[in-house]
């Protein structure tokens, strides 16, 4: 009988947190607010070209360009100090070194 009466309570209260607020939300808007454009930005998920020179460049790689796109890794080739040099860097947010 308890767990019977639990059910219905549970039941019940879920009911009535479905039902949506009197509020209406149009009156929540303003005419400010109308004339404002939102902006998405499109969430980065991997690791731009431009975020690759730019690390590359800043560990030493002089004349820095992409060289290689995969779905994993991201290769920047340049000259060092020495002689010619490849980084590559991992697909991912951050563009985080792998080898160089």
């Amino acid at each position: 009988m308890r767990y019977l009466f639990a059910r219905v309570t549970f039941a019940a209260l879920v009911a009535l947190a479905s039902i949506p607020s009197t509020a209406s939300t149009a009156a929540a808007a303003s005419p400010e607010r109308a004339s404002v454009i939102g902006i998405q930005y499109r969430p980065v998920h991997g690791c731009s070209p431009v975020q690759a020179v730019q690390k590359a460049r800043w560990a030493g790689l002089r004349n820095a360009r992409v060289t290689n796109i995969t779905p994993r890794r991201v290769v920047v080739s340049g000259r060092s100090y020495r002689a010619w040099e490849q980084m590559s860097f991992a697909n991912v947010r951050g563009c985080p070194l792998l080898r160089r």
